[in-house]
């Protein structure tokens, strides 16, 4: 029998058959830029403290910690807060993209990749084990994946990471860039990798610009496939799971 970790957003949850994402999942969360991908996995965050009573872990690879708390702060989420409560744990993980050379470990010399991969997921089950987390938000993938250019160390590297989280026992959103912002496009590495795949998308009709939330995948939930309109209100995201978009 799966567990569920509910997302606390009513219409992502009704899209899961009302109960949410299967706890211990790691979900990609793919999007362009400005569509709120970090803002859903905060919401997803905040949501577990507050609603939930579970705490949570946000790994930054690339943004400011000061600037997305800031930013946060316009929907009333006051990560400072949790953080001092040590309901939230905030890892500024950008400083591993600037090691270059090999790392000795002992007697042994490994390269600066492997070398993120490890120091990446053992910060992540040292903060896990701290704080007793439940959920783990890391932001972004792409930054990561970017070291690694050719597809077949790519996707060894993007596998490791993924069963580094996993076995944190972490409901985790993995967020990274989308490829290409359509309907029709080409499946990205990390999507057949993943547990689940949710897409947050920005297209233009006739009548004007529309946010669209989609679950691609989530392994083993009848979940709703249909594309469904979402909007970015004061209170942070809000899908309308019996609207169309098209």
């Amino acid at each position: 029998m799966l567990e569920y970790t509910p997302t606390g957003i009513d219409g992502i949850d009704a899209m899961l058959e009302g109960r949410g994402i299967p706890s211990g999942y790691v979900v990609l969360v793919l999007g362009s830029p400005g569509c709120g991908k970090t803002t859903l996995g905060v919401q997803f965050l905040y949501n577990g403290v507050v609603k939930f009573n579970e705490n949570g872990i946000l790994v930054l690879l690339e943004e400011d910690p000061g600037m997305v708390k800031s930013n946060m702060l316009r929907f009333g989420w006051n990560l400072d807060k949790l953080e001092e409560e040590g309901r939230i744990a905030i890892v500024d993980a950008s400083p591993i993209r600037f090691i270059t050379k090999g790392i000795k470990l002992g007697e042994t010399t490994i390269g600066s990749k492997e070398f993120r991969v490890i120091s990446l997921i053992e910060r992540i089950k040292a903060e896990s084990e701290r704080l007793k987390a439940k959920r783990l938000v890391v932001d972004s993938l792409s930054t990561f994946t970017l070291q690694y250019p050719r597809a077949a160390e790519r996707r060894e590297a993007i596998l490791n990471l993924i069963q580094g989280i996993a076995s944190t026992g972490c409901t985790t959103l993995l967020i990274s860039e989308l490829a290409r912002s359509t309907i029709e496009r080409k499946y990205q590495i990390e999507e057949y990798l993943a547990h689940g795949v949710m897409l947050l998308q920005r297209l233009i009709r006739a009548d004007g610009v529309v946010h669209v939330f989609m679950i691609e995948k989530m392994r083993g939930v009848n979940h709703d496939v249909q594309p469904r309109p979402f909007k970015i209100t004061q209170n942070g995201i809000v899908v309308f799971p019996s609207e169309v978009v098209f």
